[in-house]
């Protein structure tokens, strides 16, 4: 038996008017996916963020495969710390190290107009070399996506996304709590640095915005997960753009799958993954392909680019592993689900629970129905645990 769990990252959404009152998963062509819903073993609600948790795509998809962020979440940093193979001992605190753009005031854009990862390397560069001590290290990620630990450092600080305060002043969401001097002079001394840089003349000449300030945020120490082989029997790998899902994927003892242009973005290389997870497949048991794209696409209000994520995920990932697994093992389950949502009128997260279906290949393909939250509302089955989804999944 071979086990696909597919996630696409805040593909959940709210009813848009322009859409004469359908969500955009709703509205999306995707004839796999409503293949799979049509002969779902089952199909739902399930809440993947628990109550009074941040709805971050860190303790989602911790949930989604089956270790409770009650229990085993630290912060989102030590998982991209796991991923990118910084080293740290547990007395050190990671964060999460965003580039963003600011005109001295406000948060203009939380990833500096998605910053090519070359341009940001060269920029975590800079500020290592000026910024970077015994006591902290900046280390270079994906596009804005970065990290800096603070070494024998404190994590009780109260800190926010960057992506949920775009137009806002940002001194009011400045670091507070232990340390938060330490960090706000980090944050502050990184616009006098980045400001004037070279990188970021050409970037504003070239009409686009510059990477001008970091953004600390996601704070953690070192988390302990219990191997996923351990826990199912299975040996299984992960497929992701972004360091978060990877660190998490590593955390559990998956394996890494590396897919050439995957970019987490509406321009991923949504063909490689579902190339990779197949051949992959050969050799494992499980894997998880997560898609971030529709997340992205939500955090900017681009409705028209987060349907087309959609419809992508759904042709090129979702119908190629349809067609092909067989091929490899007649006997397959398949999860699909968003993580949380992310609404375009928002632009932020959300702890709605999310539609979700179980395929099996058990049941032939019949029919179609338009897996969207409306569909999982109807089907008349919530599970509130959504740590239990992944056994019901496995051993269900």
């Amino acid at each position: 038996m071979k086990y696909v769990l597919i996630v696409g990252d805040g593909m959940a959404d709210l009813p848009q008017e322009a859409l004469d009152g359908q969500t955009p998963l709703e509205y999306a062509y995707k004839p796999n996916m409503n293949r799979l819903a049509g002969s779902a073993l089952l199909g739902g609600l399930v809440r993947t963020v628990p109550e009074g948790m941040e709805p971050g795509s860190d303790v989602a998809n911790m949930n989604i495969l089956g270790y409770d962020p009650r229990k085993y979440y630290t912060g989102r940093g030590p998982l991209e710390a796991i991923a990118m193979g910084v080293p740290m001992n547990k007395e050190d605190v990671a964060f999460r190290c965003n580039l963003v753009s600011t005109d001295g005031e406000r948060i203009i854009d939380y990833s500096a107009g998605h910053i090519s990862s070359e341009e940001a390397r060269e920029i975590i560069e800079v500020l290592n070399k000026k910024l970077g001590s015994s006591k902290v290290q900046f280390y270079p990620g994906v596009s804005y996506r970065h990290l800096m630990v603070w070494r024998n450092g404190k994590d009780e600080q109260f800190l926010t996304p960057p992506y949920n305060i775009v137009g806002k002043p940002f001194k009011p969401y400045l670091p507070q709590g232990e340390g938060e001097e330490f960090l706000r002079s980090l944050i502050y001394n990184s616009y006098e640095i980045l400001d004037n840089l070279e990188i970021n003349k050409r970037r504003r000449d070239e009409g686009k915005p510059p990477a001008n300030l970091i953004w600390l945020w996601g704070q953690g120490r070192l988390p302990q997960l219990p191997l996923f082989f351990l826990k199912w029997g299975l040996v299984g790998g992960v497929i992701s753009a972004v360091d978060l899902i990877k660190g998490l994927g590593k955390a559990a003892g998956l394996q890494v799958i590396n897919v050439p242009g995957a970019t987490g973005y509406i321009d991923t290389n949504y063909e490689g993954k579902a190339e990779y997870a197949l051949e992959a497949l050969e050799k494992i048991d499980f894997v998880f392909i997560h898609i971030e794209a529709p997340d992205e696409c939500g955090h900017t209000a681009d409705l028209e680019n987060k349907i087309a994520s959609i419809e992508a995920i759904d042709e090129k990932i979702v119908g190629k592993i349809i067609r092909e697994l067989p091929r490899i093992d007649e006997d397959y389950k398949i999860l699909i689900l968003p993580d949380h949502p992310t609404p375009v009128s928002v632009r932020t997260h959300t702890a709605d629970p999310v539609p979700f279906l179980i395929y099996s290949s058990e049941k032939p393909l019949r029919g179609e129905e338009n897996f969207s939250e409306r569909w999982g509302k109807e089907r008349e089955y919530f599970l509130e645990e959504g740590n239990k989804l992944i056994e019901i999944f496995l051993k269900g």
